[in-house]
């Protein structure tokens, strides 16, 4: 009689025991979600009349933005509410009514010092925005839209000062890279507002540690970075070409997971849609009529 081929293994309360133990991958553990702002005390809202006026200005800002057709190739409109001439206890309020979302964004100080810090609020397309330079707050206002137009203006702007092109040979470990760059450029030439984006996926690509670090430094690094949380992250950043970001999504133990490059106005991973704008709206004036009706 033959061997049999494969060892037989028994299972059950008496089969011996197993020095292997399965081994799995770990899991992510953190996940953010949405969580109600916790709200102030009506009674805290009514002695507050001029937060009450900019939050029914933000309201109707999301309506008037949510209900927008911009034509074909044209940027849709933001609406701003000031919030500078209230007093602290009013931005207070107002801060503690909408709450701080999943995105946030950084603009890096220009040559006089001037940066602005960016956060999104519980209700998606609800942006509040600060310009400071050095301890001087400059400007504090709520701006409603898919996203703030400070981020498009900066990006113009850097690509005005594109980096300059490399001189002499390759750096050890560049393959790939001097034809992505040729190829990110092309697209960054071709590309008009209302087209697709073009997306050069580096995760699928055979590139090298040293190729990425050769393509960011061609393709320069602008002052805009925004961070969006969820089921891991995604960080975007703007490049030194017109058009061009790099973003790179994070799982839940921040390992890379999909690394690009993207041609486009403003990544789509940094924009509230149209009807989270619309959902915004609804949510916000269910939050307002509670506070006026308890009030």
């Amino acid at each position: 009689m033959k061997a049999f081929p494969i060892p037989v293994v028994s299972f059950g309360p008496d089969a011996p025991a197993d020095d292997e133990a399965l081994d799995y991958l770990p899991l992510p553990k953190d996940m953010d979600t949405y969580q109600p702002p916790a709200l102030p005390e009506p009674e805290a809202l009514k002695l507050r009349p001029a937060a009450q006026a900019a939050l029914a200005a933000v309201l109707d800002a999301l309506q008037a933005v949510a209900e927008q057709t911009p034509a074909p190739g044209t940027t849709p409109f933001t609406r701003a509410v000031p919030l500078n001439h209230l007093a602290a206890e009013d931005r207070a309020l107002i801060h503690q009514v909408l709450g701080e979302g999943e995105a946030s964004a950084r603009v890096a100080p220009d040559a006089d010092g001037v940066e602005v810090h960016i956060q999104e609020s519980l209700f998606a397309g609800v942006w509040r925005v600060v310009t400071t330079q050095g301890d001087t707050c400059l400007d504090d206002r709520v701006e409603v839209g898919a996203v703030p137009q400070v981020l498009r203006d900066v990006a113009r702007a850097d690509a005005l000062d594109p980096p300059a092109p490399w001189r002499g040979a390759l750096p050890p470990g560049v393959q790939n890279a001097p034809l992505l760059v040729d190829e990110v450029r092309d697209h960054s030439r071709r590309w008009q507002p209302g087209q697709v984006p073009q997306v050069v996926n580096l995760s699928l690509l055979p590139v090298t540690p040293e190729d990425i670090a050769y393509l960011d430094h061609l393709l320069g690094t602008g002052r805009i970075t925004v961070l969006s949380r969820g089921y891991g992250n995604c960080r975007i950043t703007n490049t030194r070409l017109p058009h061009g970001w790099r973003v790179v999504y994070y799982n839940g133990m921040d390992t890379v997971i999909l690394n690009s490059v993207e041609v486009v106005d403003v990544p789509e991973a940094a924009l509230a849609a149209p009807e989270d704008l619309s959902d915004s709206h609804a949510r916000l004036a269910d939050v307002l009529n509670w506070l006026h009706e308890a009030a």
